[in-house]
């Protein structure tokens, strides 16, 4: 059974630190806000589940840097951006795997999405020192696809509704989260 976090921003600039010392998912949702989230991988064996989302109406970035600092650690990061206007929002991800820490899993995924004409960046980190160790990155930064836009329109859903059914999936990425928990920000996406 893993440790289930939930954190809910609205502030302007937030900053965490974690420790994790057993297995650990959290869900962190933020509403135009800056956060840098600092996150050691301090227990030989812990495995994590980050799930970073945000919607963005001013200029805004995010800062999350992982240490694997013991043996057998994994981390797999999943993070998910909406801007929404002509502004800027940043993601700075760091996975780091000092040489002494080994068969360590070091994943991440980040996707932005302009809805409008805003400027976007993510700088995807691996810094590895050891050759045992899988890690990978991804990054997009775009628009939905017009595909899955055509698909859902070709269904009878008009184009407002098929942008918040994606925006639902690609915001609220996962079916064990419980809803009651950010209902502030289900209530946010139905705004953009």
């Amino acid at each position: 059974m893993s440790k289930v976090l939930y954190v809910m921003d609205y502030d302007d600039k937030t900053h965490y630190t974690y420790n994790i010392t057993e297995d650990t998912v959290i869900y962190h949702y933020l509403v135009d806000s800056s956060s840098t989230v600092d996150i050691n991988m301090v227990t030989e064996g812990v495995t994590l589940y980050y799930y970073y989302n945000t919607i963005n109406y001013k200029n805004n970035s995010f800062s999350i840097k992982v240490n694997h600092l013991k043996d057998n650690t994994h981390s797999e990061l999943f993070n998910h951006g909406v801007n929404v206007g002509k502004n800027k929002l940043d993601f700075f991800v760091e996975g780091i795997v000092p040489k002494e820490s080994e068969k360590c899993i070091c994943n991440q995924e980040n996707q932005i999405i302009n809805m409008g004409d805003g400027k976007s960046t993510i700088c995807p980190n691996l810094l590895i020192d050891n050759y045992d160790v899988d890690s990978n990155h991804s990054a997009y930064i775009g628009k939905f696809s017009e595909d899955k836009l055509f698909y859902l329109m070709s269904r009878g859903i008009s184009f407002d509704e098929a942008n918040r059914l994606l925006l639902n999936g690609f915001l609220i990425n996962t079916d064990s989260i419980d809803l009651n928990k950010i209902d502030l920000f289900i209530k946010e996406i139905e705004k953009i």
